[in-house]
């Protein structure tokens, strides 16, 4: 059974019967307004200035849109290419001729943007309901662009996105260094603030270690069982050479826990 755009928008938290759905083609100008187009090179700014911008006909744009718009542009003669999802917060102003909206860009399907391709059935329609385009095929989504490893001294991860680190093409690059140190890390759950400092030692690096973490949630320590892990942000402290004795990585997880105060104020036992 071939996937459709619909169960995408449903997982992504999407209801179908408040959404529209768009395909802008490129063009020099509005037909009705004369107002600029978007090209091939368009900004992001110009392609939400041109989607905000809409006709006052009803026969040419919804009277009472959705509150969710799925921003496609043409792709081929038949075909779109997600480029947002943006939330509709109502009409600003018209002029009789154009309505201008306040449009937000939404979190909804980010991991998709300019990634997801779909069939578009009806080459004359440039917007449908969701409920009408989400039985249109998914024609592909191509690989994420690779995401900048951003330095181990900046690092700092909220759980989903450790998670998205250990399992996503684009972060190849941080998964390769993160498997090249081990080191001293801190977990801090946002929720209280209270903090657990742990060391990857020996063969088990950094990459190893906080997989564990983004598997299960706790890495098999104690102290951390029980706890919501979406409330948990990873930092590195200090990263070694994997050949680092021991005894050096030891006493510099001793240090950080007695800096922080951990085994009093926080999640370490030892």
């Amino acid at each position: 059974m071939a996937l459709t755009l619909g169960p995408i928008l449903l997982d992504a938290g999407i209801d179908l019967s408040n959404t529209l759905v768009i395909r802008h083609a490129y063009v020099q100008e509005h037909e009705d307004s004369g107002s600029p187009g978007i090209h091939a090179d368009s900004t992001d700014a110009e392609i939400l200035e041109y989607t905000r911008n809409q006709s006052s006909n009803p026969r040419n744009f919804p009277a009472i849109p959705p509150r969710f718009w799925a921003v496609c542009i043409r792709e081929g003669g038949d075909q779109a290419r997600l480029w947002s999802v943006m939330e509709n917060r109502g009409e600003l102003s018209n002029d009789g001729l154009r309505r201008v909206f306040d449009l937000v860009e939404t979190d909804h399907m980010a991991d998709l943007r300019k990634r997801l391709v779909i069939g578009w059935r009806s080459p004359r329609r440039w917007w449908m309901y969701g409920t009408t385009a989400g039985r249109y095929p998914v024609m592909g989504i191509a690989d994420a662009e690779p995401v900048p490893f951003p330095g181990f001294d900046r690092l700092v991860l909220e759980h989903p996105r450790l998670q998205a680190v250990m399992r996503e093409h684009r972060y190849a690059s941080w998964r390769t260094a993160l498997a090249s140190v081990v080191g001293i890390y801190l977990i801090t759950n946002t929720r209280d603030g209270r903090q657990y400092v742990g060391k990857a030692d020996g063969v088990e690096s950094i990459r190893q270690r906080w997989n564990a973490y983004a598997t299960n949630g706790h890495g098999g320590n104690v102290e951390l069982r029980g706890l919501d892990p979406t409330h948990f942000r990873f930092s590195l402290l200090r990263v070694f050479d994997p050949s680092t004795p021991t005894q050096v990585i030891d006493e510099s997880e001793n240090h950080f826990k007695i800096a922080l105060d951990t085994r009093k104020h926080g999640l370490n036992r030892n």
